[in-house]
């Protein structure tokens, strides 16, 4: 199946919302790749966590990553000193999961109030009515119980 790209700037706190979803929700989808940029790489000190989730986000978002945490679909860590130009970049994808409804992405910057780039891609996944039914319940219980 095709694979479909996201890119963006988030600022620190900020929540952006990947509209994926459909009337049907016979598409589903499975996150590939995620990978983080600082806005200046080479002139500012910055560590930014960013984190994937299946359902809405409302409160701020936090450094603080809680892998039992099932609506977590992934995680990037970045970390950036300008003064000895070096750069840590750590990302953890749960490439099992697939979902077929928006998802939610936040950012949380622990240097200083800085945006982040982040690139995204989503292989899509043909989901039979089954798979269907599963994914989107499985969105409606996590909605329901946060």
């Amino acid at each position: 199946m095709p694979i479909k790209s996201f890119r963006g700037k988030i600022v620190d706190g900020g929540i952006d919302t990947v509209s994926l979803h459909t009337n049907t929700g016979s598409i589903g989808y499975r996150i590939t790749k995620f990978q983080l940029m600082a806005q200046n790489p080479a002139g500012e000190n910055q560590e930014s966590v960013v984190k994937i989730y299946s359902i809405p986000q409302s409160a701020t978002p936090t450094a603080t990553v809680d892998f039992s945490d099932n609506t977590l679909l992934g995680v990037a860590y970045m970390s950036g000193d300008s003064a000895s130009v070096t750069a840590v970049q750590e990302t953890i994808i749960f490439d099992s999961e697939i979902f077929n409804q928006d998802i939610y992405i936040t950012h949380s910057e622990l240097s200083a109030s800085q945006a982040c780039n982040y690139y995204l891609e989503l292989e899509q996944v043909k989901l039979d009515i089954n798979e269907n039914t599963v994914a989107t319940l499985k969105d409606i219980r996590n909605i329901a119980s946060q």
